[in-house]
């Protein structure tokens, strides 16, 4: 009887990363498999600041499968869940063979309960997709004891999400073969491999997009020739170059190029028809603060990049965070939060040269940035152990809110 019991309920628990794409992924060639018109490279941040924690559940007594983001109970029948699900599952028979393992067998039968939350205001526009279907897909393939390549399963989720099933600095290759099997995430270096970058999330706003990016991505995939000639001619070349930077620690080549890619990427936007606007003005006021301050410095020390939203992301070495964090405070002081304005990881004071504030420092905006996120490159996704961390209770059900 224990035994049995025992078996009637399985459940795993695991944590995935954001990821921020230096060479950028806009575009499908197709649209159900989710493969893209060009390779991408992106830079996993740490779990720390920016995580997914997802438990699956999977019990004979369940009637139904069921899905809660976020503590509020969600559609579990959304083709992209559904296909995660499916493609884990079968993995997972795949791998069973004819074994005759029967509570492997019967738990592939019984249906799933899945809790998904964020650390980070899911609004704020970081890529929440891509944590949340790497996630999904670590916790479904832990559940059934699948270990196979998986950013291929994460892709059918999210396209992004392949690239936040690994650590440190990550290729999403476009592939050849019309099934996408070929299609996966391939990771350039670890995030041990350049200990000094340090990442500021600049939250701008946290108001809904105007453009879905799946909407968007196929607007300009019909109407924008400078997409095609970005996907076909710019990328691949920019993509050798930008793992030769990483490789190499060169952050002067890997700042400007993540800024003429990021650039570029917006460029296709207003190039779409009708067209895409993500950045606002803020986004462009930083934009001309980060120019401002490189020419001050007489080389790129900070370099941005953003994605199909207003937030602004930017890269720089440690020695170079306090001074920046001071002159992002100089430039936008914040509204009321002053205590929560710099958020994640310490940054610690710096007196500001007159000089430089002359240069730098134009007309400050108050409160226009909401708050500033300090994180680093870290790992893929990770197991939990601690059982006080699942989400969901031995009945399957959502145990707290945190």
């Amino acid at each position: 009887g224990a035994m049995a019991a025992e078996r009637a309920l399985a459940m795993a628990t695991c944590t995935a990363p954001v990821n921020i794409a230096v060479i950028k992924y806009w575009g499908k060639r197709d649209t159900d498999l989710i493969l893209p018109i060009n390779s991408s490279l992106s830079v996993t941040l740490h779990q720390d600041q920016l995580k997914t924690t997802t438990t699956a559940v999977a019990s004979r007594d369940f009637t139904e499968d069921r899905l809660w983001l976020n503590g509020a109970e969600a559609d579990v029948g959304h083709p992209r869940v559904q296909s995660c699900l499916r493609e884990v599952r079968r993995l997972a028979r795949k791998r069973r063979g004819g074994s005759e393992d029967a509570a492997a067998l019967s738990l592939l039968s019984y249906k799933v309960h899945v809790a998904s939350e964020n650390n980070f205001p899911t609004a704020a526009g970081l890529a929440s997709s891509a944590a949340g279907y790497a996630c999904l897909v670590s916790a479904l393939a832990r559940l059934y004891g699948v270990e196979d390549e998986l950013s291929e399963v994460a892709r059918r989720g999210s396209g992004s999400a392949c690239r936040s099933m690994l650590g440190g600095f990550v290729q999403w290759q476009r592939g050849e073969r019309p099934d996408g099997t070929d299609s996966v995430a391939l990771q350039v270096a670890p995030e041990t491999h350049w200990p000094e970058l340090r990442v500021l999330v600049l939250v701008v706003s946290g108001e809904k997009k105007q453009v879905a990016s799946t909407a968007g991505m196929q607007t300009s995939v019909e109407t924008s020739p400078l997409l095609k000639h970005r996907a076909e001619v710019v990328v691949p070349e920019r993509l050798a170059q930008m793992m030769h930077h990483i490789r190499e620690r060169d952050f002067e080549g890997f700042g400007q190029l993540a800024m003429r890619d990021s650039n570029q990427f917006h460029a296709t936007c207003l190039d779409t028809f009708p067209p895409i606007f993500y950045l606002n003005d803020l986004s462009r006021q930083i934009i001309a603060l980060v120019h401002r301050y490189n020419a001050h410095h007489g080389h790129t020390k900070v370099a941005y990049t953003f994605d199909a939203g207003p937030n602004a992301v930017i890269f720089m070495l440690a020695d170079t965070v306090d001074e920046f964090v001071e002159v992002v405070r100089r430039s936008f002081p914040p509204a009321t939060n002053g205590d929560r304005f710099v958020q994640g990881l310490p940054v610690g004071s710096a007196v500001l040269p007159q000089e430089l504030v002359a240069a730098v420092v134009t007309k400050p905006v108050p409160g226009a940035v909401q708050y500033i996120l300090h994180t680093k490159p870290g790992p893929g996704p990770q197991l939990v152990d601690d059982p006080s961390q699942h989400l969901l209770g031995a009945d399957g059900l959502p145990r707290r809110r945190a």
